[in-house]
């Protein structure tokens, strides 16, 4: 299993058409076939010290191996997405996660 999340921060916040462009083009991510399962989201509305809420949008996307991200980040959709949608972003963080250990059914 491969787990790849990104956060991503607009540069116009408060612009609805900027917001709805970038939701349909992470949308647009989720055609790709190496694409196990996934999930866009935003900020939950929590607030705790350890909280960072200061994104707009997320993705979290698993895959089966590490070869199913390679061959997301070279597809062409996904290559699509960050040209058309580059220009809406000023911060975009990626973390990328692999288990240590078997995963626990339940936990």
């Amino acid at each position: 299993m491969f787990v790849h999340t990104v956060y991503f921060w607009l540069k116009d916040k408060h612009n609805p058409a900027d917001r709805r462009r970038l939701h349909e083009g992470l949308k647009s991510l989720t055609a790709i076939d190496a694409i196990a399962q996934g999930w866009i989201g935003v900020p939950a509305p929590t607030h705790r010290p350890v909280i960072d809420s200061s994104y707009d949008f997320s993705i979290t996307f698993v895959f089966d191996d590490q070869e199913g991200h390679d061959t997301y980040q070279e597809h062409p959709i996904h290559l699509e997405f960050v040209q058309n949608c580059a220009p809406l972003w000023t911060r975009v963080q990626v973390y990328d996660a692999v288990p240590m250990e078997e995963t626990i059914q339940g936990l």
